[in-house]
């Protein structure tokens, strides 16, 4: 299905049969060949694009939406040879006119920051992202999460998170290699999951009511971890860097975290690491 024109290149809907298109332009840009996070993103969100006219895809752009509330925005990608052609910024501007959501968010890097603020963008803190094998890590009291948790889960998110996640966090309980939960005197208490990448385990999502859990669930998650390890922190949140420093992670790169229209909904205190840099 193709649709509007930018740059006089048609827009058009993308399906897992273009996977190996997205793949190939995400190296044109440097990017891992991430199949485990584009064949989730395939089923949960709306991935737009762009053809080349020499083969392959020219752009992406993926929007995930929540309910009526928040679009998250991700896999934002052209291609080095078709740069500084409007591209870019049309597509991502034909996504949010479709997202019909109040706020939309994203992590935008040093590069794509200034088209980000351009189309109204606004920086509301910095991820940096961590990485390394984990050592001297002490057991907390998470335990693996049963389906019978999973009400429990969708509720705590939907407060947290904002807007309701439910198709996402229930395709998540056979994508994840890990979902544990924390039980409080009150009931749920925490939750999280650690999903395998192409060459290291995503920490993520973590939301808990407050620090010592979330680092509790880190730890666990990253206990039963066989290589390496990936967590996304947002750098206002001194605790989680001095635990990623502590156990041997180390920093490899930060993004601007950004979001569009109202202000995000939700309590942000207590949402501790996404799902993956590409759905918040």
């Amino acid at each position: 299905m193709t649709d509007q024109l930018i740059a006089g290149s048609a827009v058009r809907v993308l399906d897992v049969g273009d996977l190996p298109a997205c793949l190939r332009l995400g190296e044109d840009r440097e990017w891992s060949p991430e199949e485990r996070k584009w064949r989730l993103l395939f089923e949960v969100g709306d991935v737009y694009g762009i053809d080349d006219p020499d083969g392959g895809l020219a752009a992406t752009v993926v929007a995930t939406r929540f309910g009526r509330k928040v679009t998250a925005i991700g896999m934002m990608l052209v291609a080095k040879r078709h740069e500084r052609r409007g591209l870019g910024g049309g597509l991502l501007r034909y996504a949010l006119d479709r997202s019909g959501t109040s706020s939309a968010w994203l992590t935008a890097t040093a590069y794509g920051r200034p088209m980000y603020e351009r189309l109204g963008f606004r920086p509301v803190g910095e991820c940096a992202t961590y990485t390394g094998q984990a050592v001297g890590l002490r057991r907390g009291s998470s335990r693996p999460a049963a389906p019978s948790d999973l009400p429990a889960i969708l509720a705590l998110d939907a407060e947290v998170f904002g807007a309701p996640r439910v198709e996402l966090l229930t395709r998540l309980r056979s994508f994840w290699e890990q979902f544990r939960v924390v039980d409080g005197p009150g009931g749920l208490a925490g939750f999280g999951g650690a999903w395998r990448n192409v060459s290291d385990t995503v920490l993520g999502p973590v939301i808990a009511q407050d620090a010592d859990i979330a680092l509790e669930l880190l730890s666990d998650l990253a206990s039963d971890v066989e290589g390496p390890v990936r967590v996304d922190i947002d750098t206002g949140r001194p605790e989680l860097v001095a635990w990623a420093m502590e156990h041997g992670l180390t920093h490899g790169f930060s993004t601007t975290i950004m979001e569009y229209g109202e202000e995000l909904p939700g309590d942000r205190a207590r949402l501790f690491t996404p799902v993956m840099v590409a759905l918040g």
